[in-house]
């Protein structure tokens, strides 16, 4: 038992020392935006009604002007088509692609994505997610960093907008899970394939590059398309970087305890390398580490013990621009909801079970 307690506590000092180099190493947007150049603004958008004129108002009052935004709406039984447009019909820079029925050798979002870049004609290729709300010279300043570092794709996580009790109980375990096993600048830094990280919501590509790859085609079967594609360019010596957003981006991605815990046990396992035991693993040092600690070693180590639980997630909140006190409140519950998605995860995997927006995945 002491000896599993040993494993706990290294395991703990390995995630304090991981979130607090994400906190100290964090790496920043430039202040100021690239010269204009036309970026492309890319949207798959299946049955978003609901978001999908936010963010395209968001994009009309943008900083950064020198942009042509293309939306393809896949296959939506909602509003989606005519709210877009309506604004295609008020601004030449809008345009709407009514998609056809999806291949059966492709999944949903990377044959939008696929679709919309045949149609873009930008030196950038920026993907949005329907539900991301920007502002400021957020464009503007992701092509500068582009520039600057030569990169072929910067991706970024945004803050994230919970209002819910079930949001608080689930969205925090993404960036919980991320900001603990990976630093963050390590995915620029490091060509090794592990390190490497990307997220879907804001996926901006320099479009030569992107023309030469098609990333969305290499990985079209893949379920979580993002980390997949990050993980080719690092094969293939592509230089990539993913960074924690600002007040400039956000993102309410779910509204509902049920429809986080199903939206995340897609990709949960992709945070792990695809292993179910890695996962399962994970989560019982980081719910269960606590019995052989107290069972096995001294006060002075159990208190150091727990003061670390406390200051992970008080760095992972900081750097994640979330609430502290709540992700503390919260610790158990959200540890325990972390289980639940991965079974989840385990069990549609197995059972080939997996639906996203009413459409069967596999």
């Amino acid at each position: 038992m002491i000896y599993i307690a040993y494993i706990v506590i290294a395991f703990t000092a390995i995630q304090l020392l991981v979130a607090l180099m994400n906190v100290v190493f964090k790496q920043r947007l430039p202040k100021s935006s690239a010269q204009e150049v036309l970026v492309s603004i890319l949207i798959p958008a299946r049955n978003e009604e609901n978001t999908i004129g936010k963010l395209l108002k968001d994009l009309q009052q943008q900083d950064y002007q020198n942009i042509e935004v293309f939306v393809y709406n896949d296959q939506s039984s909602d509003n989606t088509a005519n709210i877009v447009e309506q604004y295609v019909q008020k601004d030449a820079r809008f345009h709407l692609i009514n998609g056809s029925a999806l291949p059966s050798d492709w999944l949903g979002k990377s044959r939008a994505c696929h679709e919309l870049a045949q149609h873009a004609s930008g030196s950038y290729f920026l993907f949005l997610d329907a539900d991301v709300r920007i502002k400021g010279a957020i464009i503007g300043r992701t092509v500068a960093m582009m520039v600057k570092n030569k990169l072929t794709l910067l991706s970024l996580f945004p803050k994230q907008e919970m209002q819910s009790w079930g949001e608080r109980l689930t969205v925090p375990l993404m960036n919980y899970i991320l900001l603990t096993l990976l630093p963050l600048v390590f995915v620029q830094k490091s060509w090794f394939t592990s390190h490497s990280a990307a997220n879907g919501q804001f996926m901006l590509f320099n479009a030569a590059d992107y023309r030469t790859i098609e990333p969305h085609k290499q990985v079209k079967q893949q379920l979580v398309e993002d980390i997949a594609i990050a993980r080719l360019l690092k094969r293939t010596d592509y230089k990539i970087a993913c960074l924690l957003g600002d007040e400039t981006m956000s993102c309410r991605m779910y509204n509902t305890y049920h429809d986080a815990t199903n939206g995340f046990s897609r990709n949960i396992l992709q945070l792990f390398g695809g292993s179910g035991s890695m996962a399962t693993l994970f989560w019982f040092i980081t719910t269960w580490g606590f019995i052989p600690v107290l069972a096995s070693l001294y006060l002075e180590f159990v208190i150091i013990y727990f003061t670390a639980l406390l200051l992970i997630r008080i760095l992972v909140s900081v750097a994640s621009h979330q609430s502290v006190w709540r992700n503390c409140i919260n610790l158990i519950p959200q540890q325990i909801t972390l289980g639940f998605i991965i079974w989840k995860g385990i069990y549609n995997r197995l059972t080939h079970t997996h639906e996203w927006k009413g459409r069967p995945i596999s």
